[in-house]
């Protein structure tokens, strides 16, 4: 991306003003800097999350040429088993066409299941995928999805996320499928996140309440991609980072900048019944992304986008799988 010429050095927010008036803020401490990047170069990629159907992909496709925002992903959030073989080959055509990749949701999980425990007040077992029959349902999405072309799976389950990765190593899907794991699910912490690596995943989406020290303490012990909302969903807190996204890129580089909206009503698991809103969301959603991307622009921070088309992570540490050496 390309900045104003009048910009010489990146600069934090309002930093001039408050200096002027005794109340700069302390200097960047540079120990708390990633020093992980994305392969290929490039600090930061872009995502437009719950894109539910071609129709909506048209619209955020078409968005975003209007607006110059760059499009690295692409997500769904209803699933696979929501989505027509020819709904799924038409967005694998669109995204191919501009070179995004495309990622869905694999199976059915805990908050659409006959389970109650999910809706108790602990909200026990959550997103996951309970008994074998749901996590043959996500492995049933995953190997249907991925021979009609689809190169990105998303994922609610640490047991179903270790049984695509090894689905991979085996060849039942593509070995360059990327898994996903989801905001839902999305650790806390340095450790679970470092768990989460090791069972297969390629991003991690950490929930968008984590503190820039949060961040830093993961970059310690992981350099997996990291997927995070600027702006999350009112059911994932509604919080709005925008202000803040030039410090998670230098915090928590690679990271996905995932452009969501709050104050959005729910439009999972989709279907036409929901078709106006979730076009409407699906425009916004990329107007977001551009305001983001300018407030960085207005900051000098914009420089090291990773290539676009890139989609790969990268050499990650994994647990032992049987056979491997």
């Amino acid at each position: 991306m390309t900045t104003d010429a009048s910009v010489t050095a990146a600069r934090r927010p309002g930093e001039q003003a408050l200096a002027a008036l005794g109340l700069g803020a302390p200097a960047l401490d540079p120990a708390d800097a990633s020093a992980h990047t994305f392969p290929g170069g490039g600090k930061w990629r872009t995502e437009i999350p719950s894109c539910e159907g071609p129709e909506a992909l048209a619209v955020v496709l078409k968005e975003s040429s209007r607006l110059d925002v760059p499009i690295h992903r692409i997500s769904q959030g209803s699933g696979v088993w929501m989505l027509t073989d020819a709904e799924i080959t038409e967005m694998v055509e669109a995204t191919n066409e501009r070179d995004i990749e495309l990622c869905l949701f694999t199976g059915p999980r805990g908050t659409w299941d006959i389970g109650g425990s999910v809706r108790s007040d602990s909200r026990g077992a959550g997103l996951r995928a309970r008994g074998h029959d749901a996590v043959a349902g996500c492995v049933e999405d995953a190997v249907r999805a991925t021979e009609l072309g689809v190169k990105c799976l998303l994922v609610a389950d640490e047991g179903v996320l270790w049984t695509l990765h090894r689905a991979r190593q085996a060849g039942i899907i593509p070995a360059d499928t990327t898994l996903k794991v989801s905001a839902l699910v999305g650790p806390v912490n340095p450790a679970s996140y470092s768990v989460f690596e090791h069972l297969g995943a390629d991003s991690v989406n950490v929930p968008s309440d984590l503190t820039l020290d949060h961040l830093t303490e993961i970059r310690r012990v992981s350099g997996a991609p990291m997927d995070m909302y600027i702006e999350a969903p009112d059911d994932l807190g509604g919080y709005i980072r925008m202000y803040e996204v030039a410090e998670l890129i230098r915090r928590g580089a690679p990271v996905y900048l995932k452009f969501g909206l709050s104050k959005a009503p729910g439009i999972y698991p989709w279907g036409n019944h929901l078709r106006d809103v979730t076009l409407a969301t699906a425009k916004e959603r990329v107007r977001r992304g551009r305001l983001a991307l300018d407030l960085l622009a207005r900051h000098g921070a914009d420089g090291d986008m990773a290539p676009l088309g890139s989609r790969l992570p990268g050499v990650l540490n994994r647990f032992p799988t049987e056979g491997s050496a």
